[in-house]
């Protein structure tokens, strides 16, 4: 089995021998003639030849649609986010407007409030001619000693 090498002797091994097995041929199924697929042989450079089938190459598939880097639904919201912050931006400015109108028309009331106020103090307090009071005239005075005389 093993050449021997010097020093070394050959331990007894156990020898399996298998025996191979015929496998039954397929039963025979008739084909039509120009159906059956061609058969190719090849002569390798050491001599050998190996045989079957020739294989037909696969068709190629379906050129897929190309798809845009971006979709639309993302272009969209980006849009919408955009236009959003423009309408804010112009919201932020007229609510400032507003609040400035607002601050004017309270000036402008109590500015009103302030002039008619002024107007009634002087209707009500002021000397008028029709006021149902005492007139005293002071005609002839004489000042003597802390005391006054008329």
């Amino acid at each position: 089995m093993y050449p021997e090498t010097p020093g070394h002797q050959p331990a007894e091994q156990a020898v399996t021998v298998h025996q191979p097995i015929p496998i039954p041929a397929p039963p025979l199924v008739p084909v039509q003639p120009g159906t059956a697929p061609a058969v190719a042989s090849v002569i390798l450079p050491d001599g050998r030849v190996i045989t079957g089938y020739a294989i037909t190459p696969a068709p190629a598939p379906a050129p897929v649609e190309q798809r845009p880097a971006v979709s639309r639904a993302a272009v969209n919201i980006a849009l919408g986010g955009i236009g959003f912050a423009a309408a804010c931006g112009g919201l932020l400015i007229l609510t400032g407007f507003i609040a400035a109108l607002a601050a004017f028309v309270q000036q402008l009331i109590i500015l009103a409030a302030v002039i008619f106020g002024g107007w009634i103090a002087v209707q009500a307090l002021g000397t008028g001619r029709d006021s149902a009071g005492t007139t005293v005239n002071i005609r002839k005075a004489v000042i003597k000693r802390n005391h006054f005389h008329h």
